[in-house]
């Protein structure tokens, strides 16, 4: 069958499923002419519909996946699994494993090879092969790239000292995995990834570097290296991220896009001048966890509902309130992606735009264009919007901005960092918006906080004390059992395993935006909302301690609960 016959079937079955418009067709198939790609790729690459629909498309209709080699970095762990020999014989690289299902993905020049497939599969113990398409070429490349090298991080590191650097070759594209240094960044950066990794920190001092992950929420450090590595790293981290490598004495920014652990991941690089050399901190973007539906948030039942009911609303402004790290920006993707279909024109200006959406116009505020929120938003309304997204309002000309938008019948979200979802009113009053607009134009305020889950193999019951009864509020006679961490294998002795968010939502209706309006206390506005099923962060917070989620100690260190004992 030809590769034409092929592109005119998935064009049909695109059109069948309504995935696309017969416009959308005509323009994907004059880009594929041009570019040369296949016609999935192009049509994910124009952002009519998602890589994960084009993939399910793809393999409904040609039986047939498709991966890029070139931005691919391989744990080591996968290449223990598959002998070169055996790769190489039948052309075939291990991608991605996942031992709770027990399935390996590989990248294959012959997809059809079922001998192949059911060997490996035989020889890994039952393991389900899952194939995905490359080129012959491109296989081959790699085999030699990956398996003519150690990829692990202790047998690099032994290489490095024992053997010779040359670090001006970090800055050639000929040859690179030769260089220990190299394969020591995509390890480290494979590492993050399969350990869930939200920040990883390179940090100099005096004689050594300091390597930390961030893993729900908390720094843990992973590596101690000698000072004399990090010039050769600081290099790789720059131009993989395409920064300025001569420059050290300047804050920098970068991206870095890679596929790792069989899926893309982006890293957003910030380097640091300090007094011991540079400080490069990456934040890692995993498209797969960072976009979410709203059912997946993690939140209760009747949460889920109070927030769609909250977006229905056809216009007025949604804020979400949390300190920096807290699944605001998760959160509010989840709402995009809630309401995002091809009836509604989404616009974003955000510092930076984190996660690409399709459909979705994304800007990134620019200091060097002078486009700030504020100007950013006056921009966007004269584009057609429906729904604006906002990042951050912190001052009074972004917020007023955001209310303007608001009153002109826009759907407006943004996040305000506040201490609860009640302390956004008067933080906005704080900036100048005028109580009488702000109160007619507030779908509502959520709050949220990220706690660590308990680790549910080794979670330990325990029977609560005076102190922890009173701070549950509950009576001293009755019965009860809380758990507390411990550890093991399976969370890496720490006791947790995971996050989950505590939330508040203060749904605004008119007895509250008369409350607002006339600058009643926090104090007549939380009564008032109580009155109506508002749950305060701490009550939401204790109600996850008693149902074994997660641990007194864990929910005090994100909410104050002294007020209790009072």
């Amino acid at each position: 069958m030809s590769a034409v016959l092929k592109q005119q079937r998935l064009g049909d079955v695109l059109l069948e499923k309504g995935i696309l418009t017969r416009d959308q067709l005509r323009v994907a198939l004059k880009e594929q002419h041009k570019s040369g790609q296949k016609l999935g790729q192009v049509v994910v690459s124009l952002g009519f519909t998602t890589e994960a629909i084009m993939r399910d498309v793809l393999g409904e209709t040609l039986g047939q996946q498709s991966v890029d080699l070139s931005k691919v970095v391989i744990d080591s762990e996968l290449l223990e699994l598959v002998p070169k020999d055996y790769a190489r014989r039948h052309r075939i690289l291990p991608l991605s494993l996942d031992r709770e299902q027990k399935r390996l993905t590989v990248a294959m020049a012959d997809t059809l090879n079922v001998v192949a497939i059911d060997q490996l599969s035989a020889q890994l113990g039952d393991v389900e092969v899952v194939p995905v398409l490359a080129g012959e070429t491109e296989i081959e490349n790699a085999i030699e790239q990956f398996y003519g090298f150690d990829m692990s991080i202790d047998g690099i590191l032994h290489e490095i000292e024992t053997g010779q650097q040359d670090q001006a070759s970090l800055q050639s594209g000929s040859g690179e995995y030769s260089q220990p240094l190299v394969r020591l960044v995509d390890a480290l950066l494979a590492d993050a990834v399969r350990q869930e990794a939200s920040d990883i920190h390179f940090e100099p001092e005096a004689g050594f570097l300091r390597i930390r992950y961030r893993i729900d929420g908390v720094l843990r450090q992973i590596r101690s290296l000698h000072y004399d590595y990090w010039s050769g790293i600081a290099v790789r981290l720059k131009v993989m991220a395409g920064m300025n490598i001569a420059e050290t004495r300047a804050p920098q920014d970068g991206r870095i896009s890679l596929t790792l652990c069989g899926r893309p991941v982006d890293f957003r690089v910030s380097a640091q001048p300090t007094t011991h050399g540079e400080n490069i901190v990456l934040r890692v973007l995993d498209r797969s966890k960072g976009i979410v539906s709203v059912d997946d948030l993690g939140l209760e039942a009747e949460a889920v509902t109070t927030l769609k009911l909250m977006l229905a609303r056809p216009e007025g402004i949604f804020l979400v309130t949390g300190p920096t790290g807290s699944g605001k920006t998760t959160t509010l993707y989840a709402m995009l992606n809630y309401i995002n279909h091809e009836g509604v024109n989404i616009m974003t200006l955000e510092d930076p735009v984190e996660y690409p959406m399709a459909m979705i116009r994304q800007t990134s505020v620019n200091e060097v264009a002078k486009m700030d929120f504020a100007s950013g938003i006056r921009s966007m309304l004269r584009q057609d919007p429906d729904v604006i997204l906002i990042g951050e309002i912190r001052d009074e000309a972004t917020a007023d901005m955001a209310l303007r938008a608001a009153m002109t019948g826009h759907q407006v979200f943004s996040t305000v960092h506040t201490n609860s979802a009640i302390g956004a009113i008067p933080r906005m009053l704080d900036l100048g918006i005028v109580p009488e607009i702000l109160a007619s134009n507030i779908i509502g305020i959520m709050g949220q906080r990220l706690v660590r889950k308990l680790c549910p193999h080794c979670r330990e019951q325990v029977s609560p004390g005076e102190m922890e009864r009173r701070l549950l509020g509950v009576d001293a006679q009755a019965p009860l059992a809380i758990y507390r961490a411990r550890g093991c294998e399976q969370c890496h002795h720490i006791g947790y395993r995971g996050r989950i968010a505590l939330t508040e939502f203060l749904w605004m209706d008119q007895e509250l935006d008369d409350l607002v309006a006339r600058r009643a206390t926090l104090r007549e506005i939380q009564e008032a909302a109580r009155t109506k099923g508002y749950r305060p962060l701490v009550e939401d917070g204790l109600r996850r301690i008693l149902a074994g989620i997660t641990t007194l100690d864990e929910v005090s260190r994100v909410v104050d609960l002294t007020s209790r004992l009072r």
